[in-house]
């Protein structure tokens, strides 16, 4: 028998939890995050074995491994339902061939049309579970700080779980209209929303200040309460990421695409570091993977870190077609730090110490090749962003939203910049449909009006592609969240509504 699965800090390697633990507290006391002490292995017999399962069973095998303190049982059952009726698709992540050598990972099939449905749908399973078992049957309060998508999906998937309660803060001016009424009109007895007025950096600062607070600790033990988050600095959010990536490549694999053991390139929009954390985890498992391209927009703090070894948070911040992307502090970062660092926590603890203080931070030389060897980095502008829309769909009859844009430019750029001819599975993030003002400008060429339902109508009509029901019914829903905030409001705003 293996043994245990255990977690420490990025921060303070002392600290030793077990995934139930780590799930249900969320962030390390002293501000760190959790993750793995070691790896599950994916040798080319697990491989095998994978590629002749379906998604729920990879999930199962994979999880299993990561969540080895979890009722096994009670872990397949929440897989099941978490990737069941929900997901338009039965193969849960389609993959679409865009040209040869070239796949979409299509992770939007989901209830709320984004890729954070694929951890967001099993996490609450995985919330009230570790609570049961290691919170003593607390209330689970999740906070949440969202630039977009992973709004939408907690609150989806935390809606009337039992013994939780959840609150979505979003940055008022920074989300798409479709992204912000999917959350206003958010149903459920168990869950409050509130737009803040600054940006997705300024919300998730003040909410990790919210949960490292002594004061605000001391009231929630007196209510018999405890704190954890949906954010991907949850572990419980990032270990399903890993499984739809490796899922890929069985079914690339499966479909005569790859050859067992063949090198498959991936790239990923990423803004927090998380989605593509989860792929240079595969990797690190031993899933097959060359080069991870991640893709930036305007707001490129990743890319120029990639290239430089420079972690700079002094800059002028965009709002652009793809909000989910607008960050300039990516908090998953500091998971992949302590890899580079070689586990060094006070390094870990140094550097973000570093970006606090200063707002910036650099790597040493060797930790710089090191970054390079595993990452390729670039952005993607507004302009090419809105080409790359009208590209694709032209040249490939596919329609993608701005993020998977923005990773398909990245990609292609790498491609005329380097050779490397190893073939690419991209991550397509949302629905066209979430961001339909600027998939609808840049396929026509004309600005779009205020109504975003007759835009949606006309989207579907131009890409001859039924509307998702989830959008349709937002039409008819009524708003049931205009609370706003400014960022120094948003602990007054978590005492009030929690009731402490």
């Amino acid at each position: 028998m293996s043994a245990q699965m255990i977690y420490r800090s990025t921060r303070d390697n002392g600290v030793r939890v077990t995934a139930a633990q780590a799930i249900a507290r969320g962030i390390s006391p002293e501000g760190g995050l959790y993750l793995p002490t070691s790896l599950p292995k994916l040798d080319a017999a697990r491989l095998d074995v994978l590629a002749k399962m379906d998604y729920r069973g990879r999930a199962l095998n994979i999880l299993g491994d990561f969540l080895d303190d979890f009722d096994q049982s009670a872990l397949a059952q929440s897989i099941a339902s978490a990737y069941g009726s929900g997901f338009a698709s039965e193969k849960v992540t389609p993959i679409v061939s865009l040209c040869p050598g070239t796949y979409m990972l299509e992770l939007w099939h989901g209830p709320t049309c984004a890729f954070k449905d694929l951890a967001l749908q099993l996490l609450p399973y995985l919330v009230t579970q570790a609570a049961q078992k290691e919170a003593g049957g607390k209330t689970v309060n999740i906070l949440v700080a969202t630039s977009g998508d992973t709004g939408k999906a907690a609150l989806e998937g935390f809606k009337d779980a039992p013994g939780t309660n959840i609150l979505v803060f979003y940055p008022r001016d920074g989300v798409s209209r479709v992204q912000e009424l999917q959350m206003t009109t958010q149903q459920g007895g168990n869950v409050g929303v509130c737009g803040v007025h600054g940006n997705f950096d300024d919300t998730q600062a003040a909410l990790k200040k919210i949960f490292t607070n002594l004061e605000i600790k001391a009231r929630l033990d007196a209510k018999n309460a405890i704190f954890s988050s949906a954010n991907s600095i949850n572990w419980g959010r990032l270990a399903p990421q890993i499984v739809y990536y490796v899922s890929a490549y069985c079914e690339l694999v499966k479909g005569g695409e790859l050859a067992p053991g063949e090198k498959l390139n991936i790239a990923v929009p990423t803004g927090n570091f998380g989605n593509i954390l989860a792929a240079y985890y595969a990797k690190k498992m031993g899933l097959p993977v060359g080069k991870l391209i991640c893709a930036s927009n305007r707001n490129n703090v990743l890319a120029d870190f990639i290239s430089t070894g420079v972690y700079d948070k002094r800059r002028e911040f965009f709002t652009t077609s793809s909000p989910s992307m607008d960050i300039l502090v990516s908090s998953n970062l500091e998971r992949l730090l302590h890899a580079l660092t070689g586990e060094d926590d006070a390094a870990v603890t140094g550097f973000m110490s570093a970006l606090g203080r200063e707002g910036v931070y650099t790597l040493p030389a060797q930790m710089l090749d090191a970054l390079k060897f595993e990452f390729y980095g670039d952005f993607c502008d507004e302009t090419e962003t809105a080409e790359t829309i009208k590209g694709a769909f032209q040249n490939h009859n596919y329609l993608c939203d701005p993020h998977t844009a923005v990773a398909l430019k990245v990609y292609r750029d790498y491609v005329e910049k380097t050779g490397d001819a190893t073939k690419t599975l991209i991550a397509s993030t949302a629905s066209p449909f979430k961001f339909v003002d600027s998939v609808l400008t840049a396929l026509t060429g004309q600005p779009g009006g205020d109504d975003e339902f007759a835009q949606l109508r006309e989207l579907s009509s131009l890409a001859g592609i039924p509307l998702p029901p989830q959008i349709t019914e937002l039409e008819s829903l009524p708003v049931r969240f205009e609370q706003t905030c400014e960022k120094e409001e948003m602990e007054r705003v978590v005492l009030e509504t929690l009731g402490l």
